[in-house]
């Protein structure tokens, strides 16, 4: 298909084909990306995927890019863990959880005006921990822990509880653990 009929194309077919490169993707696909594939702002991918959204598309942003959240029949392990820890020590406890082989899914605090506040991480890998703190020191940006004195939540997953096991042993011998 031409750029030209490929710019033409209606708002609709264009959702749907953000939803098929999502659902093939095998990382999280920026929005950037999407805008270049689709040849269209990306501040047109952002419409885009708040509309599909509010369709309750299980579409997910993370710091990495646009995840489609399959329903597998694999069934995972999750855990709910409480952490302290200062902002220089987050590559270690992030690095200690993905050495396990647990993806670190979000980060939640308890906010005391506006309640709980999570932020989607979905961390799986060191280099997904680089990321994360090469562009934490790129923007700038506050962690959502720094609004709590360092106190957080992590959703953990992993293909079996022994792997959380042994990541939380490791958090708690680091002194992360509350």
């Amino acid at each position: 298909m031409s750029e030209i009929q490929n710019k033409r194309r209606p708002a609709k077919e264009r959702r749907e084909q953000i939803i098929q490169i999502l659902r093939k993707a095998l990382a999280p696909v920026t929005g950037s990306d999407l805008a270049v594939q689709l040849c269209v702002s990306r501040q047109v991918i952002v419409q885009d995927i708040a509309l599909l959204k509010a369709r309750l598309i299980p579409i997910i942003a993370t710091a990495q890019g646009y995840l489609f959240l399959e329903k597998t029949e694999n069934v995972k392990t999750t855990r709910l863990i409480a952490c302290k820890h200062s902002v220089s020590e987050t590559e270690r406890e992030l690095t200690l959880i993905v050495d396990n082989h647990v993806s670190i899914i979000n980060v939640t605090v308890e906010h005391p005006l506006y309640g709980e506040m999570t932020g989607s991480l979905m961390i799986r890998s060191r280099q997904d921990v680089a990321q994360f703190i090469e562009r934490l020191s790129a923007t700038r940006a506050s962690l959502l822990s720094s609004l709590t004195g360092g106190v957080h939540l992590h959703l953990l997953e992993a293909d079996y509880p022994e792997q959380i096991d042994h990541a939380v042993l490791d958090l708690k011998e680091a002194g992360f653990l509350l």
